[in-house]
């Protein structure tokens, strides 16, 4: 047997381990390979939007490349780390260091080349469902049809071929380092009861709860400025929590006699703490990450639902179009495009029509409205009418937005020709009419008793009744006929912004996913780097009596702690920074968040069992 074969002979023993490894490597080169597909697709040139899209994909490429680079190198070292003791009994069998680190060396080479070949093939195979997919996510009006990418395959397989071979020197050199006495004790070195420090305990608690109260707190533009000083508080407080807090915690329940002389509850708690201790580095990155990638893919699936949402209360009506009265000029010619457009789209609407009268009011330009001309437009749009006494004003504000302005016109009577003056008696909301301030309501005999408008406007509504799915058509052709500034459809701009927004919610979709399986995959490294321990440890303690259900019980809860302690502190803070998010625009993003941290949630459980059936399979294997 030759030493590359001993090398492939070793790789296929540890595939139980490899297996992450390999299918995280592979995930991650096959997402780099789909944005170069994206990046080198020849219609996705020459067109600023798609050179936008192509742009975003080569820095989305660049992203991911880097966190593969720290990625693979973590997965390496907990690899390496459960193979000590087979290390030192290489070399107490004669075999040299430089030969060990040649063996790492060659089995590295040997999973990266294979990963990144079945990466390359596994996007090819899915290249066709994924453009399609991205077709309808980018909408960029073209048709992404099926190519060879030669470029984006010759720079996948190159730059990962580097990068796994820059990754493969690094760790061969490390374990320069390594005592053949370390070695062969591997993981048996005793570590001593883990201890917490109480005044870093409570640094934890006080660090976490005045990062989750500030960012709670703060609302508008201050959310932006207390950002950087919360995320840094909070990073610290969650490395105090798995370090020092969580074993606290553990220590305090392991006095408690009730609780862990409780059945098999002893089992459980004496290697807990130490499980969370040496598991506190990983844990912490693992909720960092995660957290990072809860809150980018609610932040951009929250800040979508905000643009479209507001657009939407923003545009009640299917088109709408505004003019000023000194420009009458084109008025009657756009007004005939426009009829003709929608008869030719066989799109049928109800109309309503009215003049815009602005007057000076708090040194600002404020549309004063009769009430039966808003009635009009109300019952357009189906919001209920309105009843206004003489003598009085309403103040109307769009609805779900706060201008800030409510209160400089409830205190600013409206006078009268008369002299009379007319006084504020409520707030309503509406989307009625296009006013993009607060304004007011004044009763029929009121409003003709205003004095001279500082300027007005001709306003026309159209509201569809039937052939809506030619809406976005009727738009599109009219914004090419009509002056944008004057000619509204509210369809269109949803459209435009989905359009623009697309390509940032697809790449920051992939990238998520990229931190999210990779957070899984530390879980998964730092649960079986220390199977073998555990397969001596349950097995002589199989010997004293422990039945098969308990043993279950054990590795159950065990299991569960260790899995889903960073993803719960994860799902919090990402609560957190999204609700932050939230007050941040004035916006309820409640149902985004509960959406997005649920699908995680639900991702990580499937996870979880996969994992646990395997891990207890072989825990069980190891006591028949």
């Amino acid at each position: 047997m030759t030493f590359r074969q001993f090398a492939f002979n070793n790789v296929t023993r540890n595939k139980r381990l490899y297996a992450a490894y390999f299918l995280s490597s592979l995930f991650t080169v096959m997402v780099f390979f789909t944005f170069s597909i994206f990046a080198f697709h020849p219609e996705l040139s020459g067109d600023e939007m798609n050179n936008s899209v192509t742009q975003g994909m080569n820095i989305s490429s660049g992203i991911i490349y880097v966190f593969s680079f720290f990625f693979i190198l973590y997965s390496m070292s907990s690899f390496l780390q459960s193979r000590k003791k087979e290390f030192g009994l290489l070399m107490m069998q004669g075999m040299s260091m430089k030969q060990i680190r040649t063996m790492v060396f060659l089995e590295n080479m040997l999973i990266g080349f294979f990963a990144t070949v079945s990466g390359i093939v596994l996007g090819l195979v899915f290249a066709k469902g994924i453009l399609l997919v991205a077709e309808n996510v980018l909408i960029i009006g073209e048709e992404l049809n099926f190519y060879l990418p030669i470029q984006a395959i010759l720079l996948t397989f190159g730059s990962f071929i580097v990068l796994f071979f820059f990754i493969s020197l690094f760790v061969s050199y490390v374990l320069r380092t390594k005592k053949l006495n370390d070695l062969i004790k591997g993981n048996k070195k005793s570590k001593g009861e883990p201890k917490a420090n109480l005044l870093l305990t409570i640094i934890a608690i006080l660090l976490l709860g005045a990062g989750y109260v500030v960012a709670l707190v703060a609302e508008g533009m201050a959310v932006i400025a207390v950002m950087l000083p919360v995320i840094l508080v909070v990073t610290i407080g969650t490395y105090l929590l798995f370090t020092q807090l969580s074993v606290y915690l553990i220590r305090m329940l392991k006095k408690k006699e009730t609780v862990f002389w409780r059945k098999t509850n002893m089992l459980l708690f004496s290697d807990l703490a130490f499980r969370m201790k040496d598991n506190a580095r990983t844990f912490f990155l693992v909720a960092m990450v995660s957290t990072v990638a809860f809150s980018a893919i609610g932040t951009l699936f929250g800040f979508q639902v905000f643009l479209t949402e507001g657009t939407k209360i923003a545009n009640p009506n299917t088109f709408t179009y505004k003019s000023y009265t000194d420009d009458q000029d084109t008025l009657e010619q756009d007004l005939t495009m426009i009829d003709e457009v929608l008869h030719e789209k066989e799109i049928m609407t109800d109309t309503e029509q009215m003049l815009l009268s602005y007057h000076e009011i708090a040194d600002d330009n404020i549309l004063i409205a009769k009430v039966s001309d808003f009635n009009r437009f109300a019952r357009l749009i189906g919001e209920k009418e309105m009843v206004i006494q003489e003598g009085q004003a309403v103040v109307v504000e769009y609805e779900g937005v706060a201008f800030g302005q409510t209160k400089e016109l409830i205190n600013v009577p409206i006078e009268l020709k008369t002299g009379e003056t007319l006084k504020t008696e409520k707030i309503v909301n509406s989307r009625a009419l296009p006013a993009t301030d607060s304004y007011y309501i004044v009763s029929d005999k009121d409003y003709s008793a205003l004095p001279t408008p500082k300027f007005e406007a001709d306003f026309y509504a159209w509201q569809a009744t039937d052939g809506e799915e030619h809406v976005l058509e009727a738009s599109e052709q009219l914004y090419d006929e009509v002056p944008v500034y004057k000619f509204t459809s509210g369809e269109y701009q949803v459209y435009q912004i989905s359009k623009s927004y697309g390509p940032v919610l697809f790449v920051g979709l992939f990238i998520g996913i990229v931190f999210f399986v990779s957070a899984g995959s530390f879980l998964y490294f730092r649960l079986y780097t220390d199977l073998d321990e555990d397969k001596q440890k349950f097995k002589s303690i199989a010997k004293m009596g422990l039945t098969v259900k308990e043993l279950k019980k054990v590795l159950n809860r065990q299991t569960a702690i260790l899995f889903f302690a960073p993803i719960i502190v994860a799902l919090i803070h990402g609560a957190v920074a999204l609700t932050a998010l939230a007050n941040m625009f004035d916006y309820n993003l409640l149902k985004v968040s509960v959406i997005v941290l649920s699908v995680f949630l639900l991702i990580q459980i499937i996870y979880f069992f996969i994992v646990r059936f395997f891990y207890t399979k072989q825990i069980k294997a190891a006591i028949e």
